[in-house]
């Protein structure tokens, strides 16, 4: 299946997204590490994906190859509006949406609020939902210093299987990616505060699932690193229509560690959503 990159000005952000495939348009958000991008995030769903569905990943702000913009006061919003413009302007009135740790974090302050942005059909939510857990790979992930060492960090913690930190292509990726101009930068400077003022809250779960009235799916990482076991299980109770699943030995990225899992639930869902019997 052939991927394109493609690119879209909004609202003067320079916007870079892959698209393959042909059919109900799937959207895929990609987490927000240092670093991350669609095509990292999700090298091993896209072409699954496509063989059925349009699908439609973006690199979001600050990220890839997008605007490197900072918003300091509504960071998460920007985003979310901004994917919003983004799909208006490609002519896609509503669409299945897919996230990853901040990605799905997104889809679901967006879907629980009371005004949502994003017209979804149905929302997958992969290690995007619990309380994050006060840790050093936490640290790893808010303390970056753009090194390699410090993307190795970051890969220790995102990751179950100690092949993935020892992976040299795949550290030198990812640390090449946190680096380009403005990469770093836009998303050190989210980060900042004032000296003195306590660090914000991390994203809180506790919110209005019950707004939620699309089918959704949540994929928990069953060594995830990030998140306190069972999470999706007990934030699926309180959507309607909500479904969770745990990917055996894997991390936080289990499309990453685990893709042939993964994939095989997101197509068993989507079929469902669809009225496609598919086969991964």
């Amino acid at each position: 299946m052939s991927t394109v990159r493609r690119t879209l000005v909004v609202d003067g952000a320079v916007t870079s997204y892959l698209e393959a495939g042909a059919g109900e348009p799937v959207v895929l958000l990609h987490g927000g590490e240092f670093g991350g991008s669609a095509e990292i995030g999700w090298e091993h769903t896209i072409d699954a994906l496509a063989a059925h569905y349009r699908v439609l990943a973006p690199d979001m702000l600050g990220y890839g190859q997008s605007a490197k913009l900072v918003d300091f006061t509504d960071g998460r919003g920007l985003r979310i509006r901004h994917i919003a413009r983004w799909l208006g302007l490609l002519g896609v009135d509503s669409a299945h949406f897919v996230g990853n740790s901040m990605g799905a974090i997104n889809l679901l302050v967006d879907a629980t609020s009371a005004a949502p942005r994003l017209a979804m059909r149905s929302l997958v939510a992969i290690c995007g939902g619990g309380e994050i857990q006060q840790n050093e790979h936490l640290r790893a992930l808010q303390e970056y210093d753009a090194t390699v060492a410090g993307m190795r960090a970051i890969v220790t913690a995102l990751f179950h299987g100690s092949s993935f930190a020892a992976d040299e292509v795949l550290v030198a990726r990812r640390h090449e990616s946190s680096v380009a101009p403005g990469a770093w930068e836009a998303l050190a400077a989210a980060r900042f505060r004032r000296p003195g003022l306590d660090a914000p809250p991390p994203p809180s779960a506790d919110r209005a699932y019950d707004r939620i009235t699309v089918p959704a799916l949540l994929i928990e990482g069953e060594r995830d690193k990030l998140l306190p076991a069972g999470w999706a299980g007990q934030l699926a109770d309180r959507i309607p229509k909500g479904h969770a699943a745990v990917v055996p030995e894997a991390g936080h990225c289990p499309q990453l560690e685990r893709p042939a899992l993964v994939n095989a639930l997101l197509l068993e869902f989507l079929g469902a959503q669809t009225g496609k019997e598919q086969l991964p």
